[in-house]
């Protein structure tokens, strides 16, 4: 297994956290007490489910080995494992940032993811 998590998130929140120098949160991560991560995966399931028909989003590579013990993968849609992180995000743990737009059928694109 991969560890790489991964993070979709509006582009001007992620703008935001590069400002702070680290991202704190979605709403829904605030309202959850963690923040939500996807597995390569899980991502694309995850941008249908919560990111339908969104614009300017980012897709952000996130290496978890790097979060070390406050990453924890907890049961969630269906029994998968979803990686949480308890704690903020410090931006020296991106790898990479990736826009992710509509295609012309209304679905994400997806950069590759490895």
């Amino acid at each position: 297994m991969s560890d790489t998590v991964y993070k979709i998130v509006p582009a001007s929140l992620w703008q935001s956290a590069r400002q702070k120098g680290s991202f704190g949160g979605a709403p829904v991560d605030l309202a959850d007490g963690f923040i939500h991560f996807s597995t390569a995966a899980q991502a694309k399931e995850t941008a249908e489910k919560h990111f339908s028909g969104q614009t300017d989003l980012l897709l952000v590579a996130v290496d978890g080995a790097s979060l070390g013990d406050a990453l924890v993968y907890e049961p969630s849609r269906g029994g998968q494992l979803f990686p949480h992180l308890y704690g903020s995000l410090p931006l020296d743990a991106v790898l990479w940032e990736k826009p992710l737009p509509l295609g012309p059928d209304g679905a994400h694109l997806f950069p590759e993811m490895n």
